[in-house]
């Protein structure tokens, strides 16, 4: 199993491959991946079925030092930005015929620079390494999203299911009120904890220091790259170039935004008489342990262990129980998630027993409890 899951890791890869494939055969295909994601791949995943199993006590350290991990992760930032590349030139070269085929086309490329790329940030941003944290920040500028590397580390993992938390999805709120949210109140609180990190400094807000500045003008002088680079294969200046970029990039800080969704939906820690929150345990979030749709996204669906211990490394990441259960993986929910009663009906009960469990356990779950 342990060999099984290192190859399984490259998964990932499949998604850009299918995406290219898509634009050449042109038309209808342009769906392929979209259709993989949310077709083909819940079927297989629920198929297969869980994996429960984690790295024994006594190899956890090898693994977590093994560079193969790490290698996976630094070829796919070098493989996205090669990919938006691509998309460019299809652009410059490759006349789309119907606006379903652009649909088809932003669709996929969102999927592969939020669903997987986005993932991949979200694990290297965490690392103490300088040069992964760049890697992560280069992934961010892809998705016009670099303000996350400072909200998620910085707000999200400090007030995680907690009431100051926008990417905490509150209880019977929709996937659609809760974007609003998280989106801009996010970004607010980003500048917030900036602001805050540079007066404790003695720095001005507005200056050269402040990265949130930096974070807003990268993603357009990217785009402006693109655009060159455009220029250079054609000798002409194509417009739909920028709208590509950007609408690619809504597409994959959206499916981000529903990640966060289906990760925190009304999970709420117990407030201490001392005004605190209890401390972050493997209770405070939904958990997936699907074998296939973790591959694909690199353990996130672990998100319990992640909340818990938040520098592990993806292929440590634990399962855990007592923790509350998704009934599906990520790709299923997602689309779950976007039909509110679908998701209330599929959700609520399973919180409510969580709720219930926590209650009556003082915040520790029988052994055994599922969600």
């Amino acid at each position: 199993m342990h060999a099984i899951k290192k190859i399984g890791f490259y998964t990932a890869f499949i998604l850009p491959a299918i995406t290219v494939l898509g634009v050449y055969l042109g038309g209808w295909y342009n769906y392929l991946s979209p259709v993989f994601v949310f077709i083909v791949l819940p079927i297989i995943d629920q198929w297969i079925g869980l994996d429960v199993q984690n790295v024994p006590a006594e190899s956890v350290k090898e693994t977590e030092e093994d560079l193969y991990y790490r290698f996976v992760t630094y070829a796919w930032t070098f493989v996205q930005v090669a990919f938006i590349f691509w998309c460019v030139y299809a652009i410059s070269t490759q006349a789309f015929s119907h606006l379903r085929e652009w649909i088809g086309f932003i669709l996929s490329v969102g999927l592969v620079t939020g669903g997987i790329g986005i993932t991949v940030a979200h694990e290297l941003g965490h690392k103490k390494s300088t040069l992964e944290r760049f890697y992560s920040k280069v992934l961010l500028m892809t998705v016009c999203y670099m303000h996350f590397y400072i909200e998620h580390n910085r707000g999200h993992h400090v007030t995680v299911a907690t009431p100051e938390d926008p990417a905490t999805a509150r209880k019977n709120q929709n996937f659609y009120a809760f974007w609003i949210r998280s989106v801009f109140i996010g970004y607010a609180h980003a500048w917030k904890l900036e602001v805050e990190s540079l007066k404790r400094k003695n720095l001005p807000s507005f200056s050269i220091y402040n990265t949130l500045i930096w974070y807003s003008l990268l993603p357009i002088l990217f785009t402006s790259l693109l655009m060159f680079f455009g220029y250079l294969l054609t000798q002409q200046i194509h417009w739909e170039i920028a709208v590509f970029f950007f609408a690619q990039s809504v597409v994959a800080f959206t499916l981000l935004e529903l990640v966060n969704y289906i990760e925190h939906y009304g999970i709420v820690r117990k407030k201490l008489p001392n005004g605190h929150y209890e401390r972050v345990n493997p209770l405070h979030s939904w958990n997936a342990s699907h074998l296939l749709s973790n591959f694909f996204l690199f353990q996130l669906q672990r998100h319990s262990d992640h909340h818990a211990f938040a520098h592990k490394r993806y292929q440590i990441l634990n399962h855990y129980d007592e923790s509350p259960q998704l009934p599906y993986g990520y790709p299923t929910m997602i689309i779950i998630a976007l039909v509110p009663p679908f998701w209330f009906h599929f959700m609520n009960k399973r919180l409510d027993t969580w709720e219930t469990a926590v209650s009556n356990t003082k915040g520790i779950p029988a052994p055994g409890v599922s969600y």
